[in-house]
């Protein structure tokens, strides 16, 4: 199995090897453990990496690669960014997707593109170009390259 074409996202990195077998200690950035399942493809700098086995491990996980069998090849990876094409799921909205989108309140005033998004306890933040912060409670809407907002009076002074 190989990875398809187009973009790459960041899903995870090689902590370090784990044992004499080729297992590896990973740190997953993603909640979306299912990146970890058997068969699943990951990309590193080193190539294509076929997933044989994944277990949680703390917070971390321990995986087993196809062709990575003893220690030497574990430890070759050590500090690798693995890397995955973004899943397919229509009912979440994903970073990679908000990106770039235009910011539109529901009145049609523009309020310009996001640049990224920033983690935040109460909901995650739309940081626009200009450095405005739009809560994601506030939107509406995301179609065709743009986020429709309901924003209140004063957001965006």
């Amino acid at each position: 199995m190989t990875v398809p074409p187009g973009p790459l996202l960041e899903v995870g990195r090689v902590a370090r090897p784990h044992g004499l077998r080729g297992s590896v200690v990973i740190d997953l950035i993603t909640d979306r453990a299912e990146r970890l399942a058997p068969g699943s493809v990951l990309v590193s700098a080193v190539g294509e990496l076929t997933v044989v086995e994944a277990r949680p491990f703390g917070r971390r996980w321990l995986v087993d690669f196809a062709d990575v069998v003893d220690r030497d090849g574990a430890e070759r990876l050590a500090g690798a960014v693995l890397k995955a094409a973004p899943l397919e799921d229509p009912d979440e909205l994903w970073v990679h997707d908000l990106v770039g989108c235009e910011v539109v309140e529901v009145d049609g005033t523009r309020r310009g593109r996001v640049s990224s998004l920033q983690a935040n306890p109460a909901s995650d933040l739309l940081v626009l170009e200009d450095g405005a912060l739009v809560p994601m409670t506030f939107v509406v809407e995301v179609a065709a390259g743009t986020i429709r907002v309901d924003a209140p009076l004063g957001l965006f002074d």
